[in-house]
């Protein structure tokens, strides 16, 4: 989903939410930025303090989030659109048009009920995909464009995946509460900050990577409300459910970075941070070639919607081009783009250059 809301939530629930994406229950939630003067092996950066589960692959007893059974069928009558003229416009990607013709990136799947009430109230029971722990439960529907939803991570051998379960209608999960395949986790609604109505009722659910386990710290540093967290929207950035749920059933035994591995960048953005990206310190098999070092340009490949999918040291030329810049926008890839275009990077006169929703993504990222 494009619009992300700030929530506002008990201070237990923040906190608890914090402590079990830093990894570490004794230590007191999001510990102040530090610099980070290389990247870390990959044993050393397990932080997100998950239940036991069994060996890779962590998806090889994945079930649908609800009971329909043909997502991967190709039937759109299994999702709600948005526009009821645009059948697709339930699906991922940049399916949606928004005020003045802008693109608006949707970032997950709208998944259609199979059961209504007498009132049309949906009754379908909404469920965790694959083993993990709940990160986060919003209760409180007017606090989030999402409404009432909830956040699962997963274990996997590339890092914390998250699952993203929202506009239900009530929640059962609570934070901290270990769930497997098929554990309820509420029940499906029409929940939100903005009015949905109740004939366009459906579960929105993502799967992808959180962005920076500082982000908690930038939206307080900007003052936003209601405070989120870490599970705030803008720091959770899907794939394709509906690709990824596809590719499992073909590829039973691989894991959610294999998966990664087959998506095509949209662009690469070539900065240089301050520190450390944390994304790949928390997600190193994602980083190729050797560590960063303070003051080295570095090259982010990243999905349309902003997902990191590799980064590496910047070569010669990469460098060369931040000598008057403080960013660099290459390889850009208009297919991959999406058919409406792009809500973080545009063209411009002389090559492409971050919109200001781009220009927010990357401050976020790289905080």
């Amino acid at each position: 989903m494009q619009t992300k809301h700030y929530f506002r939530c008990s201070r237990w629930v923040a906190a608890a939410a914090a402590l079990l994406l830093a990894g570490c229950h004794s230590e007191p939630p999001l510990p102040p930025p530090q610099p980070i003067t290389m990247l870390p092996e990959p044993a050393a950066v397990t932080r997100t303090n998950l239940p036991p589960t069994p060996p890779p692959p962590a998806w090889k007893s994945l079930v649908f989030p609800t009971p329909q059974t043909r997502l991967i069928e190709g039937d759109l009558r299994v999702f709600t659109p948005a526009n009821p003229a645009h059948p697709d416009s339930g699906l991922f990607g940049t399916v949606r048009t928004g005020a003045k013709g802008q693109s608006r990136f949707h970032e997950g799947i709208d998944i259609a009920p199979l059961q209504r009430d007498r009132r049309g109230e949906p009754t379908d029971e909404v469920h965790a995909i694959a083993p993990g722990v709940v990160g986060y439960a919003n209760a409180i529907a007017g606090n989030s464009n999402y409404g009432k939803y909830v956040v699962v991570l997963h274990n996997d051998p590339v890092g914390a995946v998250y699952t993203l379960y929202a506009h239900l209608a009530s929640i059962t999960a609570r934070p901290g509460q270990a769930v497997q395949s098929g554990t309820p986790l509420g029940v499906m609604g029409h929940t939100s900050s903005s009015a949905i109505p109740r004939e366009r009722a459906h579960v929105h659910f993502e799967i992808g990577l959180l962005n920076n386990e500082r982000f908690a710290y930038w939206s307080r540093a900007q003052k936003l409300k209601p405070d989120h967290g870490n599970f705030h929207g803008q720091n959770l950035t899907g794939v394709d459910p509906l690709a990824f749920l596809r590719w499992q059933h073909a590829h039973p035994e691989d894991s959610f970075g294999a998966f990664l591995a087959t998506q095509p960048a949209a662009f690469e953005l070539v900065v240089t941070p301050a520190h450390a990206v944390d994304f790949f310190r928390r997600y190193p098999a994602l980083w190729e070639g050797a560590g960063w070092r303070a003051g080295a340009p570095v090259v982010v490949s990243c999905a349309a919607n902003g997902l990191p999918l590799k980064g590496r040291l910047a070569n010669e030329a990469e460098r060369n081009a931040l000598r008057r810049a403080k960013y660099a926008l290459t390889s850009i890839n208009a297919a991959a783009l999406g058919r409406n275009g792009s809500h973080l990077v545009a063209p411009a006169r002389q090559g492409w250059v971050l919109t200001s929703t781009g220009e927010r993504w990357r401050d976020t990222l790289l905080y």
